[in-house]
């Protein structure tokens, strides 16, 4: 079983449309029984919201439903109970690096390293680009998805 846990600050934007979007292409390929796939976020700001309602909407647009998700705080046990860690912009990974006091097995990595394109991912909370999100999470998860299947 490969355990995959997305975050990003709040938990209610980009790292729930990682989580989901990645469960929907395991789904897909047929292979999702092989995963365990969740996220959560480096602040207590938005400890138990729902997703938020632009990022909810945008992955219903494409048939991806992400009823039942609720925000929930990434946990120093995290480290050991998730392969991959993967944050969705360089202040999550700093953030990441203090709870876990370290990433001594290298298993903290930001979304889109995964398709060669080093960057973060922007926080649509504050930029209103959900649809760049979107794009860059597809991006991300489909070359994070090819990775560890290579790696098998």
């Amino acid at each position: 079983m490969t355990k995959i846990l997305f975050v990003c600050h709040g938990n209610i934007c980009r790292s729930p449309m990682a989580e989901f979007v990645m469960k929907h292409m395991v789904k897909e390929a047929g292979i999702d029984g092989q995963f365990e796939i969740a996220s959560a976020g480096t602040s207590a700001e938005e400890l138990g919201n729902p997703v938020y309602p632009p990022s909810r909407d945008k992955m219903r647009e494409h048939g991806i439903d992400s009823s039942g998700k609720f925000s929930r705080n990434l946990r120093r046990r995290d480290y050991e109970d998730y392969d991959y860690l993967i944050g969705m912009d360089s202040a999550n990974y700093r953030n990441m690096c203090i709870i876990f006091n370290g990433d001594p097995l290298r298993k903290i990595s930001l979304l889109l390293d995964h398709a060669g394109e080093p960057r973060d991912i922007s926080d649509p909370w504050y930029t209103g680009g959900y649809e760049q999100t979107w794009q860059d999470v597809n991006l991300g998860c489909a070359a994070l998805l090819k990775s560890i299947q290579a790696e098998k």
